[in-house]
């Protein structure tokens, strides 16, 4: 988020050696938080595995993923941090590209590596891990091929390639609102999952499957969400804070256009949709009703989604923390406990929490838009 703002905001203000330097800065800063993360998932992955209650085949087989998938942390890192480099820069196909090919790459050799062919003995979960790295690994490359080769969007060249620590701080400073809104986003999820779970595991498998669905269909909206991001970081960087607004609107309605018909097919067709990843008619009944629930909300919810991003585009990623901490841990959570448990609504309790909550969040959320105090924010 934060680097995707500034990258975004340096664009417009026609300060493109800035924004590459930008750039490297965020490229320095993924390689040095994933090294501890690497070092650990190499050096400690039995340990890990054992403290989050791995079983002895887990503990025996699973921790050379383990030792693969944290030990490429950095890999990982660079995928997102780069392809937010070119998100804000306003080449956002370049970031479609890559994780094209990355992923392309890793259903090739996914089968390959797990069941063995020819050669090429079988790996297992092994192989797996090593098919995803090698994957996410080749993506990188062609990210950092774009990134120095340049174009008309952005080229980091040779000189661009140094330590700078007012840039490095400023993408810190700004990213520290991002992390804060996806710690209260997946400690919230935690929680409920946790509720769910002591209703029973039906209720998770169904709520489960039910968010899998969500994240699938949402993927296009979330896209145009993004674009609202960097559409207002270059606009505020070329001093057209209206541009900027008009522009949020815009895809706000492109957005709603698009979740009003996922919502149809979420309120018509939630029994069939399930059967696609379950025939356990309890798993259905639960995950068809949260979908059923989740078709009332998605008109505001298109609308939440472009407004957040607006703001972080802004940089201005602190007052979605807090919106959230508020609507998420102080309103989500505890209904959805008092609905489930003290009401004993169970699963329809969690369920209709989340809707209140987040109908609540995104109406707030699109009014503080509104007013506009984000366009006066600096980066």
């Amino acid at each position: 988020m934060g680097v995707t703002a500034i990258v975004a905001r340096r664009v417009g203000e026609g300060e493109r050696e800035a924004a590459a330097i930008t750039a490297v800065q965020a490229i320095w800063i993924a390689l040095i938080v994933s090294l501890p993360f690497s070092l650990a998932g190499i050096a400690f992955a039995q340990d890990l595995l054992r403290l989050m209650g791995g079983d002895a085949w887990t503990l025996e087989h699973g921790y050379r993923y383990m030792q693969w998938t944290l030990g490429s942390n950095a890999v990982i890192m660079l995928l997102f941090t780069i392809n937010a480099v070119f998100r804000g820069a306003g080449d956002a196909a370049a970031a479609m590209r890559v994780l094209w090919l990355a992923n392309g790459l890793n259903i090739v050799l996914d089968p390959i590596l797990i069941f063995g062919f020819g050669p090429v003995p079988a790996l297992g979960i092994e192989g797996a891990a090593i098919a995803t790295t090698v994957g996410r690994g080749t993506g990188v490359l062609l990210q950092l091929v774009i990134l120095f080769r340049g174009g008309q969007h952005l080229a980091v060249l040779p000189s661009h390639i140094v330590w700078h620590a007012a840039h490095l701080w400023n993408i810190v400073r700004t990213s520290l609102g991002g992390i804060g809104q996806m710690i209260v986003a997946m400690t919230s999820w935690i929680f409920l999952m946790r509720i769910l779970a002591s209703i029973g595991s039906e209720a998770v498998a169904g709520a489960t499957i039910a968010i899998r669905i969500m994240m699938f269909t949402l993927m296009p909206a979330w896209g145009m969400s993004n674009a609202a991001a960097t559409l207002v970081g270059q606009n505020l960087g070329a001093l057209e804070p209206g541009r900027a607004e008009a522009s949020v609107w815009r895809i706000g309605l492109y957005n709603m256009v698009y979740l009003v018909a996922v919502a149809a097919f979420y309120f018509l067709l939630p029994e069939q949709m399930m059967r696609i990843f379950s025939a356990d008619p309890a798993v259905i009944a639960i995950g068809a009703e949260w979908l059923r629930i989740l078709s009332y909300s998605l008109f505001v919810y298109g609308w939440w989604m472009v407004s957040v991003q607006a703001f972080n585009g802004a940089g201005d990623t602190i007052t979605p923390t807090w919106i959230n901490v508020v609507f998420f841990w102080l309103i989500q959570i505890p209904l959805s406990w008092v609905l489930a448990i003290g009401l004993g609504w169970q699963h329809s309790g969690v369920f209709w929490g989340v809707f209140i909550s987040e109908t609540s969040v995104g109406l707030f959320t699109l009014w503080l838009f509104s007013r506009g105090r984000w366009k006066a924010a600096k980066v």
